[in-house]
């Protein structure tokens, strides 16, 4: 009897000093917390149009549009759901439940593995499109796209989900809901970054080279040929618009590295250096800069995409305040625009 007593005493404790409710949470940084809301409210405002554009227009309802509406997604999801997490995590909250503080903290890497996974999406349907393209009917069909979209997501839960499953820091009590505190940096560096972030970019980085050089090759043969000029021009235009897309997406993907590698180097400097100050203000900055890749994607989409720079001039100008635009009139506009006009939807590329 005196051992059971022993026993619910015992648990009376620990549950009291590993959930305390009552600590206080740290300041809040008020530049940190306006930037992260800025960047939240445009990452969702600027995604959120780009599913609007492509479900109001039928012509954008292809393969490659819906690959990238699954990536406007995570970025809304950043927005929505992973950056008012991390400002919460940021104080150090919630301290009432542990598992709730997992769960957050996993909700971003989620999101990034599902980024990265849908951009390989694209990478390989871009690479069929134009490597493959007799094979492209029949390989990239709107069924195909939607398996491949649910496959990442799948697969990007699994992955991000995995601290939630075990593979996390020892529970200290008192220490508040921090990543730094409950996230394994072996789990950052090892699996989530060298396996499933440095990996698959590397791969992304080598499909577009094959692109290019196959774009180039193909250019170049045209530019040999002296027969069927008229048909070879039609070519040419087409292979241009091609390489324009690739080469939008491929933005995409370089805007993405160089917003995600800073902060995976400084987990790798916590798990190599354990001794380095790695200052609360550096890795800020450094988390700043990865939400702020959610913001990225729709600029780029609106003036390297056509169909999405149209539709951007069609909502700009039912805005009633034409005067907020005048430096920006539409013959200026369009000098920034190095996309050429395609005039004929029969040139139309495979998955464009």
């Amino acid at each position: 009897m005196d051992g059971l007593a022993g026993y619910v005493r015992n648990v009376s404790n620990l549950s009291q000093s590993e959930i305390n409710c009552t600590n206080p949470s740290l300041p809040i940084n008020v530049g940190y917390f306006i930037a992260e809301a800025l960047t939240a409210f445009l990452a969702v405002f600027g995604n959120v149009f780009i599913c609007f554009v492509v479900a109001r227009n039928r012509k954008l309802r292809t393969a490659t549009n819906y690959l990238l509406v699954s990536l406007a997604v995570a970025d809304i999801l950043v927005g929505a759901i992973a950056i008012p997490c991390a400002l919460l995590t940021d104080v150090g909250l919630p301290r009432c439940s542990y598992y709730l503080c997992v769960l957050m903290l996993c909700t971003l890497l989620v999101l990034t593995q599902a980024s990265i996974f849908g951009m390989f999406t694209i990478a390989v349907e871009r690479y069929i499109a134009i490597l493959r393209p007799f094979r492209y009917p029949v390989l990239v069909t709107p069924g195909n796209a939607g398996l491949a979209i649910a496959a990442t997501w799948v697969l990007a839960v699994a992955i991000g989900l995995v601290p939630l499953m075990g593979w996390r820091k020892v529970r200290v009590s008192n220490r508040g809901c921090f990543f730094n505190v409950v996230i394994d940096e072996s789990y950052m560096v090892y699996f989530n970054f060298l396996g499933c972030t440095l990996l698959p970019l590397l791969a992304m980085f080598v499909i577009y080279a094959k692109i290019f050089f196959e774009v180039k090759r193909q250019i170049r043969r045209i530019a040999e040929r002296h027969v069927g000029i008229s048909a070879e021009e039609k070519r040419r235009r087409i292979i241009c618009r091609e390489l324009q897309t690739a080469m939008s997406l491929f933005i995409v993907l370089f805007c993405f590295t160089l917003s995600w590698i800073p902060i995976h180097i400084l987990h790798c400097i916590r798990l190599y250096c354990p001794e380095c100050d790695v200052s609360r203000s550096m890795m800020l900055a450094m988390v700043i800069l990865s939400h702020f890749n959610s913001v990225i994607n729709p600029v780029i989409y609106v003036f390297r995409i056509k169909a999405f720079w149209e539709a951007f001039k069609e909502v700009s100008s039912c805005i009633p305040y034409p005067a907020l635009f005048g430096k920006y009139s539409k013959s200026n506009l369009t000098v920034m625009i190095t996309a050429e006009t395609f005039r004929n939807r029969n040139n139309a590329l495979p998955g464009l």
